[in-house]
């Protein structure tokens, strides 16, 4: 079972770190294939806790090759910043390998995603601000710079220069900010360069070679499948494929070469930003979940729009994306509540939907159809097998796996790494 894919299910945070984290040393390759460090993964190792955004998880796991594949949009600064910061720590980077492919994030990138969002006022989309659309724009423009641009001045200087012509002209004539000098960012682009080189390489060959000679690689999907560009929530999504089509154009492997999609879904639902979520709770159940849950964004601390289950939302990704295993994490946040509800269907207007509506309209204006299960008073986090969880806990672990499109394999009880429940072997 040589390539596994996981992705986020729902809107993110879903805890697609703890999942890679939980195949520890049965994986040689973690690849991060789309996004930027505008995601973050929280991975508690002990009493340690690590908090990712550019980084792929595995890099806190010993042996693993960490790899920043083409698709992602790479913010060198933050990049070097994660770095000193987990060598501060103790943790190995040594073997991390970035694409020569991968496009980078300039200060232009960040500053234009700054001023943009303000400009769109009640239009906003709740962008991070950390200049990953525009270096994704960038990158459909043929505008854009790539790693290996970084290692010859010529080039570089040329892409910037190209690149800044009609961004400067947006900037003073448009927003009323100061035009960019090219040098300025020239300069602090080469500065990257001796520290950079030896990452950099040919990621697609290293991961195909891999594969070739039976390695384990687990590709690692930034955001999640209802931000995805094409199959999310327009225009309410990131800017890259978070979905398991993704990973082929976003590393360099055929798609034939994937054998397991693992998703990683929430017991409830969260979001951050703005856009449509049908069980969008704003009551005190809805600071139930954000509580005890704490839920709040890895990389930017906004606090998450939280709501409940939703299988329609679950189908609709076990399908878009291939789906072979659910781990369902968060169950312990549920404890203590009589009665949980979930989302098995919509009302648009009157009409039942038991699918996602492919209309932006009609999914914007879709009601919740609940069905109701019996809660759990117990402390779960001690459960190890399913035999340990109460009976009650159980059902509904049954019951959304009935709904889902897929088998629930692992169940999360706990944010710490032995705290999770496993049903079936994910790469078996």
């Amino acid at each position: 079972m040589p390539a596994v894919l996981i992705v986020g299910a729902q809107w993110g945070d879903e805890g697609k770190g703890r999942a890679t984290d939980l195949l520890g040393s049965r994986v040689d390759y973690v690849v991060k294939f789309n996004g930027g460090n505008n995601a973050g993964h929280t991975v508690v190792v002990g009493d340690e806790k690590y908090a990712l955004h550019l980084l792929p998880s595995g890099i806190l796991t010993p042996g693993v090759v960490p790899v920043i594949a083409n698709g992602v949009v790479v913010d060198i600064e933050v990049l070097f910043e994660e770095l000193d910061a987990l060598i501060a720590r103790g943790v190995d980077v040594s073997r991390l390998r970035v694409s020569a492919n991968a496009h980078v994030i300039t200060h232009y990138h960040r500053t234009l995603d700054k001023v943009t969002e303000r400009f769109l006022g009640k239009r906003q989309i709740g962008t991070t601000g950390r200049g990953i659309g525009p270096a994704y724009a960038d990158k459909i423009n043929r505008v854009g710079v790539r790693i290996q641009d970084i290692f010859d001045e010529n080039i570089l200087r040329q892409k910037v220069e190209g690149a800044l012509e009609q961004k400067n002209q947006l900037l003073v004539k448009v927003y009323n900010r100061r035009a960019i000098e090219v040098d300025e960012i020239v300069d602090e682009l080469l500065s990257f360069a001796d520290r950079l080189r030896p990452m950099v390489s040919d990621t697609a060959l290293d991961i195909n070679q891999a594969l070739d000679a039976g390695k384990t690689v687990l590709f690692e999907a930034g955001q999640a499948t209802m931000l995805d560009i094409d199959h999310g929530t327009y225009p309410f999504v990131t800017s890259s494929n978070a979905t398991s089509g993704g990973a082929a154009t976003g590393s360099g492997i055929a798609p034939a070469r994937i054998n397991r999609v693992i998703a990683v879904i929430k017991a409830y639902t969260t979001r951050v930003g703005a856009g449509p979520f049908p069980t969008e709770l704003f009551d005190d159940f809805g600071d139930f979940l954000r509580n005890n849950g704490f839920e709040f964004g890895t990389t930017t601390g906004r606090p998450r729009r939280c709501g409940w289950y939703d299988a329609p939302m679950a189908r609709y990704s076990a399908r878009i994306n291939g789906v072979t295993d659910f781990v369902l994490t968060k169950l312990d946040v549920l404890s203590g509540l009589e009665t949980i509800p979930v989302c098995v269907a919509y009302d648009v207007d009157g009409v039942r939907h038991d699918e996602m509506p492919v209309n932006q309209t009609d999914f914007h204006h879709a009601v919740p159809i609940y069905e109701e299960f019996p809660g759990w008073t117990e402390d779960i986090t001690g459960a190890r097998k399913i035999e340990d969880l109460p009976v009650n806990a159980q059902n509904y672990i049954k019951a959304l796996e009935e709904m889902s499109g897929a088998r629930m394999s692992a169940i999360g009880v706990g944010p710490e790494r032995e705290q999770v429940v496993v049903l079936h072997d994910l790469l078996d």
